[in-house]
C-alpha cells in the first residue's frame, strides 16, 4: 500500500452524531462531562483513545473550536499530528501543535496560511492547489514515515475519506444517547448517494469485535470492505 493504514477513531451517539446540537458552541468533549448518564463512562473513550496510532489526523475547524488558538503550549507527546486547515489555526494554533506534536504536518490550499511564518523544526507543510487526500497520504507515507494513521476529523472530511475510500479500519465508542437533529453533524457527511449506479461507494464492513463497556457504551469495531 502506497499510503498509511487509516482508522477512523470516533465517540458517536446511537444516531450516529458526533456533536451535541448544530452550533459550534455545543461539543461533546465540553457537554458529555455535565449530563448524568453520560459523564460516568465518557472516560472510557479517553482509555482508549491513548492507545491509537502515533499519527493522528484532525482539521483545523475542530481544532479552533477546542481552543487551540488560545490554550497555554503543551508539553511535548510521542504523537504526530496531521491537520488539514486553511484559515482556522492561527500562529498561536500551529505553535501549539509544533510544541506538542514529534512532527507536525498541515496540509492546505492556502499559500498565506500563518503557519509560513512559524519557524519550528518539525513543521513541514503539504502544498496543494485543489485538495487531494489521496496525494497528501501518499507523502506523508513516503516523505514522513507515516505507516498508520487515526482519523478524528468531523463529519464532511469523513465523508470525503470514506468517497475517495481511504478508511482501512473503523473503531466507534457508541455513547447511550439519542441527539437527533438534522443539522447536527453526524459521523459521515457531505455529499450523498443519489443513484444507484452511485452503490460502489458505499463503505462495506466487516465486524472484528463488538466490546460491552461499562455505563452502557459499547465499542465496535470494523474492517472496510470496499
Amino acid at each position: 500500500m502506497d499510503r498509511p493504514i487509516t482508522t477512523l477513531f470516533m465517540l458517536m451517539s446511537v444516531d450516529g452524531k458526533i456533536s451535541p446540537g448544530a452550533s459550534d458552541d455545543l461539543d461533546i468533549d465540553q457537554d458529555f462531562p455535565k449530563i448524568d448518564g453520560l459523564k460516568e463512562g465518557l472516560h472510557q473513550y479517553y482509555e482508549i483513545e491513548q492507545t491509537t496510532d502515533l499519527w493522528s489526523f484532525n482539521t483545523g475547524r475542530v481544532q479552533e473550536k477546542m481552543g487551540v488558538n488560545k490554550k497555554p503550549f503543551p508539553d511535548k507527546s510521542p504523537v504526530s499530528f496531521v491537520l488539514l486547515d486553511n484559515s482556522h489555526l492561527t500562529e498561536h494554533g500551529v505553535t501549539y501543535f509544533c510544541r506538542k506534536s514529534k512532527e507536525f504536518v498541515l496540509i492546505t490550499s492556502n499559500k498565506n496560511h500563518p503557519a509560513c511564518h512559524v519557524k519550528e523544526r518539525n513543521l513541514h507543510i503539504i502544498f496543494q492547489e485543489k485538495l487531494s487526500l489521496k496525494d497528501a497520504f501518499r507523502e506523508l507515507k513516503e516523505s514522513y514515515g507515516c505507516e498508520r494513521l487515526t482519523i478524528q476529523s468531523g463529519g464532511t472530511v469523513n465523508g470525503l475519506f470514506l468517497r475517495e475510500k481511504l478508511f482501512d479500519y473503523i473503531d466507534i465508542v457508541v455513547a447511550p444517547v439519542l441527539i437527533g437533529g438534522k443539522e447536527t453533524v453526524s459521523l459521515i457527511d457531505g455529499s450523498s448517494i443519489l443513484a444507484e449506479n452511485e452503490l460502489s461507494r458505499l463503505g462495506v464492513l466487516k465486524l472484528i469485535d463488538c466490546t460491552v463497556l461499562k455505563d452502557s457504551y459499547i465499542r465496535i469495531r470494523y474492517q472496510v470492505m470496499s
